[in-house]
């Protein structure tokens, strides 16, 4: 991550098809999401090839089985703290949560 290293900020990135997260740590992100956890799924030509709709997805437990079954639908980049998760989307959001 670009700001976070120009920001000085240490940081690890996770790739997500390579290292999917688990229950857990699905649970903690959205535990500390600041925004709503259904932003955490991506509405993209899979979501539609799926045939999902946003009541598939409307609760955590919904959103947390189907980011399992499909790691690919998970939204990103996603930034977390110790105390704070947000969708790194716009950029300027990265930036103010790690300044």
């Amino acid at each position: 991550m670009r700001i976070a290293e120009e920001l000085g900020v240490d940081f690890d990135e996770i790739n997500y098809i390579q290292n999917p997260p688990d229950e857990k740590a699905l649970r903690s992100i959205i535990s500390k999401l600041e925004d709503q956890p259904t932003a955490l799924v991506r509405r993209d030509s899979k979501f539609k090839k799926l045939e999902l709709t946003d009541q598939d997805v409307a609760t955590e437990d919904q959103i947390v089985d189907i980011l399992l079954k499909h790691k690919q639908l998970l939204q990103r980049p996603i930034v977390v703290t110790k105390k704070k998760a947000i969708i790194g989307r716009p950029k300027e959001r990265v930036r103010e949560l790690l300044a």
